[in-house]
């Protein structure tokens, strides 16, 4: 197993993951090499066989939790569970800049960007509703820590989000983030996961504290 890629939890349904950053969770045709797929063999099932099991995705540069399921029937209901927006995403962020209200929501659709289909963008093509909503944690001196929950689940959808009201998160120049306090990614965390079980409707919830690189970038920008 990929080193830093724990199991948090596993049962006969499902498990929840801590994924590293720099782990690519399912195969695709842009990379090469290793996969949370991969390494989680044998434990994953249900649904695409490329991508088995894959309830949510995390990019390659976030780190943190994931829900995964191990077969067609908790895959199913799992996956009508964040659809129906009763499993609860909360994730740690930096962002670039000092934000002016405590709380917020991002309420825009988000799709493929014209001309650079690496980048989704506010109004993209084929843009599909998308919400994020922020509660600022700390005002630091250039930038803001935010815990930040998704209602809805697009991809890039905090980068994107946080982007589109002029507040990049720190790590991410696709973004037009700065790369500051040594980051070679965003600074983004999966910090809490919160779900009823699919099999017994038991309340299930996981928190996953700052990995080393953030929790020293973190240091770094209360510092400055």
């Amino acid at each position: 197993m990929s080193e830093g890629l724990q199991i948090v939890h596993i049962d006969e349904a499902l498990a929840v993951v801590d994924k590293p950053a720099g782990l690519v969770v399912h195969p695709a045709p842009s990379h090469q090499g290793p996969t949370l797929v991969d390494e989680l063999a044998g434990i994953l099932g249900g649904g695409d066989p490329e991508r088995p099991g894959i309830v949510h995705r995390l990019d390659k540069g976030t780190s943190g939790l994931m829900l995964v399921a191990r077969g067609d029937e908790p895959l199913a209901a799992l996956q009508e569970a964040v659809r129906e927006r009763r499993v609860e995403r909360v994730y740690l962020a930096l962002a670039g800049g000092r934000i002016g209200s405590r709380t917020g929501t991002i309420d825009a659709p988000i799709g493929r960007a014209a001309r650079q289909r690496h980048r989704m963008a506010v109004s993209g093509a084929a843009s599909r509703q998308a919400r994020t909503h922020f509660e600022v944690i700390e005002l630091l001196g250039e930038e803001t820590y935010l815990e930040v929950r998704l209602e809805t689940g697009r991809t890039h959808q905090i980068r994107a989000h946080m982007a589109a009201i002029d507040h990049p998160l720190v790590g991410d120049p696709t973004y037009g983030g700065r790369e500051r306090y040594g980051l070679g990614r965003p600074f983004l965390h999966s910090h809490r996961l919160s779900f009823s079980h699919p099999l017994d409707g038991r309340l299930l919830s996981f928190s996953s504290p700052l990995p080393r690189d953030l929790a020293a970038a973190l240091a770094d920008a209360r510092a400055a």
